[in-house]
């Protein structure tokens, strides 16, 4: 299996439970295409438009009309959306995601000092998407090159619905 049919298979991974804190940003419903080796996500409409949602830089796109489409675009953007190159560096570097793990960074990517591959390490996808859909929301008000100031902290219990 080449590594972009890798990121095509994506049936075990529950979209609902990647998107949930994406929602400020994608309030559609969805199915889950494709992801790459950090975490983002490429997600289908019910009119069969497709999306990408970078997960690193906090953007939703519309890359394609339809999935066929999407498909014949990912031939030529397989560096651009599928990070070939980055997934084979750090798979010499011994870190190999499965199907339900990424790649994520001390300091989020995001950030000037950020994304550097001494940080990197394998994360959950669920648990790395989560955070970063957070962080992002957190920040979608500030202007690029704001200082923010990061503390990370539990995210307050949810109220019980009874």
């Amino acid at each position: 299996m080449s590594l972009f049919e890798k990121w095509l298979q994506v049936d075990g991974l529950d979209v609902e439970r990647l998107l949930s804190d994406w929602r400020w940003l994608c309030p559609s419903q969805v199915s889950l295409l494709a992801r790459n080796l950090f975490g983002e996500l490429f997600l289908e409409d019910k009119s069969g438009a497709v999306f990408w949602l970078n997960t690193t830089v906090g953007k939703l796109s519309k890359v394609a009309q339809s999935k066929s489409e999407f498909l014949e675009l990912a031939e030529t953007k397989r560096q651009e959306w599928f990070v070939e190159q980055e997934a084979l560096a750090y798979a010499n570097r011994g870190l190999i995601p499965s199907s339900s793990q990424c790649i994520g960074f001390g300091v989020p990517a995001v950030f000037a000092e950020g994304g550097t591959p001494g940080t990197a390490f394998v994360a959950d996808i669920y648990e790395h998407v989560s955070f970063l859909g957070d962080l992002h929301q957190q920040m979608s008000t500030l202007p690029d090159g704001s200082k923010v100031h990061l503390r990370v902290a539990p995210k307050p219990a949810s109220p019980r619905q009874e």
